[in-house]
């Protein structure tokens, strides 16, 4: 048996390799960028006006002058316009090209406009103001967005802005979500009083989509050729199998022996961890194995503290990390890495973990009260209101 910090390491050893694909823009949010993407032109590509009002020559203004003639009005998306006196004025728009000949914005609210003519009211007046200049954001051929980055609606905006209506980003592993066990039915039937329904394997799937990772559902008896046959066939579709049930030491638990047999090479089995002890980690060549134990609660454990550290890990080449305080007293004894069932509050920019224990690693109904688990670690066994320790979240 190996400790969370060995677990985690050993996961960490063998990441995953991801390809590299196409998307269109439309289809990129949520996902990890893969090149460099760089400004097609300026940012902005021209001096732009910020304010609805007058463009004028500020010499003229210092000068002492405070009444202009309005040559002729400049809207945004139309050419740009040209001041041929100096002494006048063009009336302009938010977004507008500045015209020629000018280099100072008044804004509406500082200005009286009658018969044709600007009179400035405001006293208080800069060189270049409300203007945005020409190239102040990005200049050609600046990189806007760097790889390994994902795409939120902000990025999909840069895309859009220098033409990119495909990105190449990294592509999540092909990953097979697998649950056994003869006394689970589908969710869709009547179970009888010694079956139940299968939700495992549902709430995995869910919570990959969360990230926009997909995958496929599986249920396989626990039938030692079935295995055999299943599993062989899903290594070879997947790059990632996650498997709930049948790892611990049962009479009926194949699935350690079938996945060795089927050339896995096993890297550990058991975690000196509760919930979740007879996890289960192995490789074969590219692909990778994620054995997880039946019990709700410990599949749902092992998930966020393992697989998505290690999917951000594998496309991000990083691992976000939280803390929480302890809000109250808390004893576990056993020598073991401790994940508590909390639920989290913002107090005063702390954010607190209040212990809900449930009924243990089977009791799926106490997840509705929790937002996550704090981790305890095994060195000690009685922890006090106020310490801080790493939590993990799984309500995003």
């Amino acid at each position: 048996m190996i400790s969370v910090q060995q677990a985690t390491q050993a996961i960490f050893d063998s990441l995953h390799r991801p390809r590299v694909i196409s998307v269109k823009i439309e289809e990129a949010v949520g996902r990890v960028l893969a090149e460099p993407v760089k400004a097609d032109r300026d940012f902005p590509p021209f001096d732009r006006v910020t304010m609805d009002g007058i463009a004028i020559r500020f010499d003229a203004w210092q000068q002492g002058r405070k009444e202009f003639n309005i040559e002729s009005t400049a809207a945004a998306g139309k050419p740009r316009a040209k001041l041929t006196d100096q002494r006048n004025a063009i009336e302009v728009m938010t977004g507008a090209i500045l015209p020629i000949g000018t280099d100072t914005v008044i804004r509406y609210e500082d200005l009286i406009i009658k018969d044709g003519k600007a009179t400035i009211e405001q006293t208080q007046i800069v060189r270049g103001q409300s203007i945005h200049s020409q190239g102040q954001d990005a200049h050609l051929d600046e990189i806007l967005l760097e790889p390994n980055i994902r795409l939120s609606a902000a990025e999909i905006a840069l895309l859009a802005s220098v033409g990119k209506s495909e990105v190449s980003v990294f592509d999540f592993p092909r990953a097979a979500v697998i649950g056994s066990g003869d006394e689970l039915v589908s969710i869709t039937s009547q179970p009888e009083a010694h079956q139940i329904r299968r939700s495992n394997t549902y709430a995995l799937q869910a919570a990959m989509r969360h990230i926009g990772w997909n995958a496929h559902q599986h249920h396989i008896s626990d039938d030692k050729d079935s295995l055999t046959r299943s599993l062989s066939t899903l290594l070879e579709e997947n790059d990632v199998l996650i498997l709930s049930g049948g790892v611990s030491k049962g009479k009926y638990d194949f699935i350690p022996a079938v996945l060795e047999e089927l050339g896995v090479k096993k890297i550990f089995h058991e975690v000196s961890q509760r919930p979740g002890k007879p996890f289960w980690f192995g490789v074969k060549g590219d692909k990778h194995v994620f054995a997880l134990p039946g019990n709700p609660v410990s599949t749902f454990m092992c998930f966020h503290r393992y697989i998505l550290p290690w999917v951000s890990r594998s496309l991000f080449n990083e691992v976000p990390q939280a803390f929480a305080v302890l809000a109250s007293d808390f004893s576990f004894p056993p020598p073991l890495t401790y994940f508590l069932q909390v639920s989290v509050k913002n107090e005063g920019g702390r954010l607190m973990a209040f212990p809900q224990q449930g009924g243990g690693s089977g009791d799926f109904a106490n997840l509705k009260k929790i937002d996550g688990f704090l981790e305890l670690p095994l060195e000690k066994t009685d922890f006090k209101a106020g310490e801080v320790f790493p939590f993990i979240a799984f309500r995003l």
